[in-house]
């Protein structure tokens, strides 16, 4: 694979983006082996925007080893700064298939508490009703009222 190329304000927005990640792979004295490409792409698969250590003290090293890496996975070196290696690719469209026995979520609900004297706002709090959930007059939550089945022995007539 080659390595993409990104505009300079793609890549500003990659290095913002990366600034608080962590290093998710490290590469150690024994350089780029097959499980370290194993564990970026893996990484690359997941995140999509990784940042890797590499322990050599060499700068050339790195960057051809950031070069290197960049064009086996397909990736878009985004920036190199000391011994840390930001690399981003494009995640894969995901293939999903609706459900038709789907049923629906939870909802987040608005509720309006009015308060007792007629001074106050009322407060408006969010709720999260799920599938099993109903809110009440009072704005609490309340699992829904099922139909009890009859006893038979009550339901036949002496």
């Amino acid at each position: 694979m080659t390595a993409l190329f990104l505009t300079p304000a793609e890549r500003k927005t990659h290095r913002a983006a990366a600034h608080h990640l962590l290093p998710v792979v490290a590469i150690g004295n024994e350089g780029l082996t097959g499980a370290v490409l194993k564990e970026a792409d893996a990484a690359l698969a997941a995140h999509g925007l990784i940042k890797l250590r590499v322990f050599s003290d060499d700068r050339g090293q790195r960057e051809a080893l950031f070069a290197r890496l960049a064009d086996e996975l397909g990736a878009a070196p985004v920036q190199h700064i000391g011994k840390l290696l930001v690399l981003w690719r494009p995640p894969l469209p995901k293939e999903r298939a609706e459900r038709d026995d789907r049923m629906p979520g939870p909802k987040v609900v608005k509720v309006l508490k009015f308060s007792k004297s007629g001074n106050h706002r009322p407060q408006v709090k969010k709720v999260k009703v799920l599938g099993n959930q109903r809110i009440a007059a009072g704005g609490t939550l309340k699992r829904v009222r099922k139909t009890r089945l009859k006893s038979v022995k009550r339901s036949v007539p002496d």
